[in-house]
């Protein structure tokens, strides 16, 4: 294991899908899904999400299109919070979803803005509060 990227691995995973879910995540971890979680930590978020090639927003956008493609409506959700932390607006994620749906297939559109509409539904005061304070 590289110690460097795993620790930049989990840095990045906590920062952008957020602390309390990845501790969850690990403690949750037993024997068997603890080496799951190393690899990830690893592998996904540092060594792929810790590369310089593209920005944490450009990478956002591939993932929402290609897990909204192959329809795996948990890890979109998952990915959608992310997006948004890391800087991808609302609108530009019904953009994203209104093309993935058109190259992926309408059923997988509907799955999209199904996770799309529950995960803005969750967040809705917290953007309410962040609208009226910039109307002041």
């Amino acid at each position: 294991m590289d110690a460097e990227r795993y620790e930049l691995g989990l840095r990045l995973r906590r920062e952008i899908v957020g602390k309390a879910h990845v501790d969850q995540q690990m403690r949750l971890a037993d024997a068997y899904a603890r080496p799951w979680q190393d690899y990830v930590n690893e592998f996904v978020w540092g060594g792929i999400w810790g590369r310089p090639g593209l920005s944490r927003k450009t990478r956002s956008v591939l993932n929402l299109a290609m897990l909204a493609v192959l329809n795996m409506p948990h890890e979109l959700k998952l990915h959608i919070r992310g997006a948004l932390v890391n800087g991808v607006t609302r609108e530009e994620i019904v953009e994203v979803f209104l093309q993935a749906a058109m190259y992926g297939g309408a059923p997988k559109g509907v799955q999209a803005f199904s996770a799309m509409r529950e995960v803005f539904a969750e967040q809705a005061p917290r953007h309410s509060r962040a609208t009226r304070r910039r109307k002041r």
